[in-house]
């Protein structure tokens, strides 16, 4: 390859200073100000907005204060066009980026790895002439990342169609090549500030509901607005194909939350993390039970209905959107909400026998576990960032005839004897190390019934398992 072309910067000393100090004391103190949720997973993609530093770095830093946290090589930001209109998303491909914080270096490996689909992706001069929506991301990303490589692509074409195709894309170079995802975006533009709150909340519910589809047809049918929809899209369909199953809104403001002046029309901004979760993370040390097919978009919903249905109760605000058309999620089933906080239970309530469908269950359970299981206070609206969900999708009961048949880690156990039952699910035994008889003992403790009562005639057994989530 010939001399690189350095992209020399079109908006330092405007959008954000030039002088290099200033600039580094400017995303510092942005840097922190910002107080971050504890996110336990490997992530995936971010979301940044795009203004200039004095409306929305504080937003901003929210984002890349999880990636100092979170250090990468390889990032990708996608970004939309506000100066040219062409199709597909161009990647310029010449050299570097300046800034005052130096050059951010190109990833020629994965340019040249995306260039081999070029009905999607070329260089097109134009798209990045003076383009702010990339740039604006670097010199934060150079503040707190030692070193790393930049793919740099800005969207023209924003449709649905085609950010599925370049998700896919992006997903297979990025599983050879494991790189972070940022995707820039305002929200909504030049509303009075209430009716700009509202347009952005419906964006935020479906962004934190990882409902893509639903996202764009709220953008389609103007219920909310982005102008960088394309990237979200684009980067949580590839964060998606790649495991991602969980999204955090890290922060939200409009610039008049920045300014004080609430009279005007506002711009919305936020920072948003995704990520895929842990197992030993969401579950603790809890283990066991079967998996009953669900995937990692069906989990989530399960997870945010539960986490909704909680949230809206504490604060008394309706419960968002979330929609739950798999027919997986319309199947009735008995399911346990089971909630932690760190290693401690905070509630947990369940139905054996189906009687409706699963999302309405969910939800339904989330809230008894969380307020109505009489061993434990209420839970507060300080605690909501503290708890752990565990979700527990239960299949339906078996008469046990011989108790040898009982697996650990796979079985839950019901326990019936007259008016007294106790119900212990697969993940008990695990998270207590006991062996078969000590979970029939421990079962019928629950019962309220003697240890050895199992082994009694009268006394009924019966094994189902779970797929916890």
């Amino acid at each position: 390859m010939s001399a690189e072309k350095i992209r020399e910067s079109v908006i330092a000393g405007t959008w954000y200073p030039g002088d290099p100090a200033s600039l580094k004391k400017q995303i510092s103190g942005y840097l922190d100000q910002a107080k971050l949720p504890e996110i336990k997973g490997r992530l995936t993609g971010l979301i940044s907005p795009h203004a200039g530093y004095m409306y929305s770095g504080g937003v901003a830093a929210y984002a890349y204060k999880l990636l100092a946290e979170n250090p990468v090589e390889r990032v990708v930001i996608i970004a939309p066009s506000h100066q040219t209109r062409f199709s597909g998303s161009s990647i310029y491909n010449l050299g570097g980026y300046r800034t005052p914080l130096g050059i951010a270096p190109l990833d020629f490996e994965i340019i040249e790895d995306l260039f081999k689909h070029s009905s999607l992706v070329r260089y097109v001069p134009q798209a990045d002439q003076q383009e702010h929506s990339l740039e604006i991301q670097l010199p934060f990303l150079q503040s707190v990342l030692p070193r790393f490589k930049l793919v740099p692509i800005v969207m023209g074409d924003q449709d649905y169609h085609h950010c599925s195709e370049l998700a896919e894309v992006l997903a297979t170079v990025i599983e050879k090549k494991p790189a972070l995802i940022v995707a820039s975006t305002d929200l909504s533009h030049y509303h009075p500030y209430d009716d700009a709150r509202a347009l952005d909340k419906v964006l935020l519910d479906r962004i934190e509901a990882f409902d893509l589809e639903g996202l764009d047809e709220d953008i389609r049918t103007r219920r909310c607005e982005a102008c960088g929809a394309g990237p979200v899209l684009t980067m949580m369909l590839a964060a998606r194909k790649m495991g991602a199953d969980s999204v955090k809104l890290l922060h939200y403001a409009n610039s008049g939350d920045v300014t004080g002046d609430v009279t005007g029309g506002v711009v919305g901004y936020m920072a948003a993390a995704v990520y895929k979760a842990k197992e030993s993370d969401r579950h603790g040390s809890r283990a066991g039970g079967i998996d009953l097919g669900f995937d990692s978009r069906e989990k989530e919903t399960l997870r945010k209905l539960a986490y909704h249905a909680i949230r809206s109760r504490c604060l008394g605000e309706p419960m968002p959107d979330i929609p739950a058309e798999s027919e997986k999620l319309k199947q009735k089933r008995g399911a346990f909400v089971c909630i932690h906080k760190g290693s401690d239970l905070r509630g947990c309530i369940g139905v054996i026998e189906p009687a409706a469908p699963l999302s309405d269950t969910i939800k339904r359970m989330a809230v008894e576990a969380a307020f109505n299981d009489p061993r434990f206070c209420s839970l507060s609206a300080a605690e909501l960032d503290e708890i752990d969900i565990e979700i527990s999708v239960l299949t339906p009961l078996e008469r046990i005839s011989d108790p040898s048949t009982v697996e650990i880690g796979k079985h839950g156990l019901l326990v019936r004897s007259g008016y007294h039952s106790g119900l212990l699910l697969p993940q008990v035994p695990v998270e207590q190390g006991w062996d078969r008889t000590q979970f029939l003992e421990g079962t019928c403790r629950k019962a309220g019934l003697a240890k050895n009562a199992w082994k009694k005639p009268d006394v009924e057994l019966y094994s189902f398992s779970a797929d916890i989530i």
